[in-house]
């Protein structure tokens, strides 16, 4: 059964609360409206991937339900940049940068429990993983504008 849309959020980025890098992303959610931001580890990111990729993968993820779309690495980042305003410079940075930027990161900041996995491009939004969305939504916090906001 598929669960009902929540309304306040129509992307969700899954991101690993522990590292610097990926907070620092998810506090740029503060210029995006209609997103909101839950660590990796929680149960409702954990589902969703699960559904999505058929495993866990440990990679930084924007889901966009209304696009359909599943960015991840890279192009979550390059995507977050682009949504946040920031200049075509720093996608570009950003995005051909990512895992360098995360690894020295996490490496000496956050001490590396995990290596980000390579998933690194913008997928379809499986059947299994939009019916988790209205769950992902509902956990996610609110550090981005609502929808209902505009």
């Amino acid at each position: 059964m598929v669960e009902s849309r929540d309304p306040t959020y129509h992307g969700v980025l899954i991101y690993d609360g522990e590292c610097p890098f990926c907070s620092a992303a998810s506090t740029a959610l503060r210029r995006v409206r209609g997103v909101g931001a839950i660590a990796w580890s929680d149960e409702p990111a954990q589902a969703f991937l699960e559904a999505q990729f058929e495993e866990v993968p440990f990679a930084l993820v924007l889901v966009d339900d209304e696009e359909e779309r599943v960015y991840a690495g890279r192009a979550a980042a390059s995507e977050l940049c682009d949504r946040a305003g920031m200049p075509v410079l720093v996608q570009d940075v950003v995005g051909e940068n990512y895992e360098s930027i995360a690894d020295a990161i996490r490496s000496t900041a956050a001490g590396g429990d995990h290596d980000p996995d390579p998933y690194h491009d913008v997928y379809p939004l499986a059947s299994a993983a939009e019916e988790r969305f209205a769950a992902l939504a509902a956990a996610a916090d609110g550090t981005a504008l609502a929808v209902r906001d505009r």
